[in-house]
């Protein structure tokens, strides 16, 4: 019987009470730093975790702000190092040890310093502390200061209290442990977004960046303008009252567009809070034309943003970008019946009081819905065709993992590769990774979608199995792929049907490009080689420093297209190395006159920018 209980050790060790650890609260964040800041990363993405880092510190200066201390902050980041220093209470000298360094440390537990902050749990400072390969805070107070310094989380130097003439505040500055974050570099793209979004939020707060001024005077309605990427139909709503300010407008856009943000933590997933906002927008919104029209067309173009606080706010994370919280406040009322409650007073008498936008809105309304109905029976139709399509869809080459699965990992590494031509496809095939990577194969060029309406999505077919593969129709809650990536030939076809895709997506899928999905495949050029080492050059430059690094006559190979490149090197330019560049839409981008400029009718100003800009490339034979 006892040979029944007994199992092969098949080479696995025992399990002792020496297998039994417990680890130190610095090394418990420097072995899972994803339980504290998400991911990693390298600096390219706005959600990797030096961005995280800089916000947590700053998350602190904010809170003083909002306080009521401290109306300036200042961040400088050179060279891999960063320092915010703030103009609040400082941070009482007997604790400055304990506020950086004993985990579950802070003065958020009781509400009465901090009654509506962002960070709770007092671990935030801490984890930027352990990833960081040098950590120092100096904290001003009251005539006196007192600086402690350290090394991954140990303390390297501690100054005592000493007595100084600087005002009062918290200087901290850290520099990310290069063994965690490697070869990372802190891109403005990211950090100006991150400040702006600071003073949109706090109305009167200065940040000083590298000696640039960042100041907002009309908080939201400064955001959505910044943002805002077609001509707003009516002047924005701004509403504004205890715990919660809101702005509303619509354009002649497809799709839905919200920021939503928690005691100043902008809420990238949205939560609880937006679900009730965007509920409570269309039921005040019917209620007061009184009329029964759908949610869907009320919403269709609007661009709109919500900010509430709440007292003890509960996140689906540690990086804080999904609100969980029910309530407002303990033994207070619901986010939903509060956010609910302020609109159906404020959104309905503002309409009653401005009838030109309510006008203005009802057009709109009246417009979405008619649209709707016109293309009710295509829509239904290619529903039907696109639902058989699942099933044996030849376009799509599915992954096992997506987006939208409610459980799993890696989810956020899932991509997309939209190609041309079956021999790109197939080379792309062969090397992807299956669990993470699909491919979406093109017949040819896709149709200039310009000027025309979304009825063109449903009546054409590579669109709408596109679309449906995309999972995307009804918004991006359930898009199946966090990279959507244009794989094209670098030549002049290759990059018109990166053009006409992007044309397609800004047109009827905006939310995709703004919430930074849509990406362009960088595929190497060149291949340059001897027998000892092989270069890929994605430029002339490149090209010309291998040739220098491995010295006479190196073989050198032109690729022309993605389909002469083997599999077996394509999976070099697919993994983990893989260049992307980013689709992106600034402020002073205006979609509606770019896609005319681009894709409209060709004219003689189009012609002579063409003209201006041709550049003829010559084959250099080495």
């Amino acid at each position: 019987m006892d040979e029944l209980n007994l199992t092969e050790n098949n080479g696995i060790s025992s399990y002792n009470d020496e297998d039994i650890k417990t680890l130190d609260w610095m090394e418990h964040i420097r072995k899972r730093p994803g339980m504290y800041i998400g991911k990693l990363g390298d600096g390219s993405h706005a959600d990797d975790g030096i961005y995280v880092l800089l916000k947590e510190v700053l998350d602190n200066s904010i809170d003083e702000y909002m306080m009521g201390f401290g109306k300036t902050i200042e961040v400088t980041i050179a060279d891999g190092m960063v320092s915010v220093r703030d103009y609040g209470r400082g941070v009482p000298l007997g604790k400055v040890v304990d506020v950086s360094s004993k985990m579950n440390t802070g003065a958020k537990y009781d509400n009465k310093a901090f009654k509506k902050s962002v960070g709770l749990n007092g671990v935030g400072i801490k984890a930027v502390n352990a990833l960081s390969s040098l950590f120092r805070i100096t904290s001003w107070r009251d005539g006196e200061s007192k600086e402690v310094e350290y090394s991954k989380a140990v303390v390297t130097r501690d100054s005592g209290t000493i007595p100084s003439k600087e005002p009062n505040g918290t200087l901290v500055t850290f520099v990310p442990d290069d063994t965690i974050f490697k070869n990372y570099q802190y891109k403005e793209d990211f950090i100006e977004p991150l400040l702006k979004n600071y003073v949109f939020l706090n109305s009167g707060l200065t940040i000083l960046y590298n000696g640039k001024k960042y100041y907002s005077r009309h908080g939201l309605v400064d955001l959505l303008n910044e943002y805002l990427t077609s001509e707003p139909l009516y002047p924005i709503i701004h509403l504004k009252g205890e715990d919660i300010e809101v702005v509303i407008t619509h354009c002649n856009q497809y799709g839905e567009e919200y920021y939503s943000f928690v005691n100043g933590q902008h809420t990238t997933q949205g939560g609880t809070h937006l679900s009730a906002f965007k509920e409570a927008i269309g039921r005040v919104i019917k209620e007061y034309y009184n009329k029964n029209f759908e949610y869907t067309d009320i919403r269709a173009g609007i661009v709109a943003a919500i900010s509430i606080k709440v007292e003890e706010p509960v996140f689906e994370s540690q990086t804080k970008t999904k609100l969980g919280s029910k309530d407002m406040r303990p033994n207070g009322p619901t986010v939903t019946k509060f956010i609910n409650d302020f609109l159906k007073k404020e959104l309905d008498n503002y309409l009653h009081i401005e009838t030109e936008t309510s006008d203005i809105l009802l057009k709109k309304i009246q417009d979405s819905e008619k649209e709707r109905k016109a293309i009710a029976g295509v829509t239904k139709l290619a529903r039907e065709r696109a639902k058989k399509a699942n099933l044996h869809n030849k376009k799509l080459r599915d992954c096992r993992i997506h987006l939208n699965d409610a459980k799993g990992d890696k989810t956020e590494e899932t991509s997309i590769f939209i190609t041309e031509g079956d021999s790109a496809s197939g080379s792309i095939t062969k090397s992807r990774d299956p669990n993470l990577q699909a491919v979406f194969s093109l017949r040819g060029k896709p149709l200039n979608s310009f000027g025309l309406t979304k009825k063109i999505v449903y009546e054409n077919e590579e669109f709408n199995l596109l679309q449906a593969a995309l999972n995307i129709e009804d918004g991006l809650d359930g898009l199946r792929y966090n990279k959507v990536i244009i794989a094209t030939d670098a030549d002049v076809d290759g990059m018109h049907i990166r053009l006409l895709l992007i044309t397609f997506f800004l047109q009827f899928f905006p939310d995709l490009i703004k919430q930074k999905h849509v990406y362009i495949l960088q595929t190497p050029l060149f291949r340059v080689r001897n027998k000892q080492k092989t270069i890929y050059c994605y430029s002339e430059e490149e090209k010309q420093k291998a040739i220098k690094e491995l010295g006479k006559n190196p073989e050198i190979t032109r690729f022309k297209g993605l389909g002469e490149i083997s599999p077996d090197e394509f999976r070099y330019f697919i993994g983990k190395d893989i260049r992307l560049d980013l689709v992106s839409l600034k402020k002073e981008d205006l979609v509606k006159d770019m896609l005319e400029f681009y894709m409209g009718k060709n004219t003689m100003e189009r012609q002579n920018f063409i003209i201006d800009n041709l550049v003829i490339e010559e084959d250099i034979i080495n």
